[in-house]
């Protein structure tokens, strides 16, 4: 059950972000994400993907960080129906979760290419522009390196998206100075200054840092 806001400022995010409602199939995938330690993207962040992937009319996707299904589940359901969602995460047995997430949601195997491995190993070989839009959520510690791939494996006018670029309110926070949290704030510094790129930072979930790719 989620917490009762305290604020008038808790109040209208809380709204916010429940303004976008799960069906059956993206709370099955939350729980089975809950049970085995793989917290998955918050409803607000998850509808922000679908509404992006939609805009852009986005037929080849990047997830860094399957987990059990609900980011993958919400990106597919706002790509072209021919669209093809290449996952990427160390761990097999999430991807075998998500893939029933995705089966009982519909989507053929033909749309999903699930990777198992260290993201920064499998990056490099995917192919220079040849995407419409990166999601991460990984290892926060290697964001700043997702960032250099996802510009690389963009297409101009592709969209890079940032999970937790809030991080539990404590990135707002300048006291706040734990690895990951300095990582998230760093990374918010290099989308903020790069030329190539024109950013969006989204209070919605537990923060969305999504950026255009402007050039090459």
């Amino acid at each position: 059950m989620a917490e009762t806001p305290t604020s008038p400022l808790e109040a209208t995010l809380a709204y916010a972000d429940e303004f976008h409602r799960e069906d059956d199939i993206l709370r099955a995938a939350r729980m089975r994400g809950a049970e085995v330690g793989a917290p998955p993207i918050l409803p607000g962040g998850g509808a922000a993907l679908c509404f992006l992937a939609t805009a852009i009319n986005a037929r080849a996707v990047v997830e860094i960080g399957t987990g059990c299904g609900v980011s993958g589940l919400w990106l597919l359901r706002g790509m072209r129906q021919d669209g093809t969602l290449t996952s990427v995460d160390v761990e097999p047995e999430h991807q075998r979760l998500a893939r029933q997430s995705f089966a009982q949601a519909g989507f053929s195997g033909g749309r999903i290419r699930l990777i198992t491995g260290r993201a920064l190993d499998v990056l490099p070989r995917l192919s220079d522009g040849g995407y419409d839009l990166v999601f991460c959520d990984g290892a926060m510690h290697e964001y700043a390196d997702y960032l250099a791939e996802s510009i690389r494996l963009l297409r101009v006018g592709g969209i890079v998206v940032f999970d937790n670029a809030l991080w539990g309110n404590r990135v707002a926070d300048p006291v706040q100075r734990d690895p990951d949290t300095v990582a998230i704030r760093e990374l918010g510094k290099l989308v903020r200054s790069d030329e190539r790129l024109r950013p969006l930072m989204m209070p919605l979930g537990d923060g969305i840092l999504a950026a255009v790719k402007l050039a090459d």
